[in-house]
């Protein structure tokens, strides 16, 4: 069953209706299977993956970058972009390129074909999201933030206690 106990401004613990919880849930994995249709309907479309696509818009929007600023700009590890970058690669999609001085410094180029994909892939899901929430009264937003942090705080992995 899901239960949640939430605190009062006493500081006493209630539990929160069952059926409220439930909703929770649901909303929640209605934007996960979101954004597994939206992959797979791209890769189906575009051969290509939600995260190939934000690494490919970057890049159209920004040039060449080095992987690290990639990583930063479509909020993942560069490790992850490494991995990316490989699959695009592979695609004939984008390039690696050395081209400064310093020859360990390598940017990642789209190729004509990477550019093209760019210019005609739907925008990324995020952009719909950000679209809608502009519409929102800051009021609302702020309450959607304060919820969302909430959740992804009890997500964090916590310590296990020691026996």
């Amino acid at each position: 069953m899901l239960n949640h106990i939430e605190s009062t401004s006493q500081g006493m613990l209630i539990e929160a209706p069952p059926d409220l919880v439930k909703k929770i849930v649901y909303q929640i994995r209605r934007l996960m299977q979101a954004g597994e249709l939206y992959t797979k309907e791209l890769n189906k479309k575009y051969l290509v993956t939600a995260a190939q696509l934000n690494c490919l818009l970057a890049l159209y929007e920004n040039g060449p970058l080095p992987a690290s600023q990639i990583a930063k700009l479509i909020m993942v590890k560069s490790s992850t972009v490494t991995g990316i970058v490989d699959r695009l690669e592979l695609k004939g999609l984008v390039t690696r390129v050395r081209n400064s001085p310093d020859r360990r410094v390598i940017n990642i180029e789209l190729t004509e074909a990477g550019r093209k994909l760019a210019e005609n892939a739907p925008p990324p899901i995020q952009q719909r999201i950000v679209d809608g929430l502009k519409r929102l009264p800051r009021n609302d937003v702020e309450q959607i933030v304060q919820g969302l942090n909430m959740l992804t705080h009890m997500l964090e992995v916590q310590d296990l206690p020691v026996e």
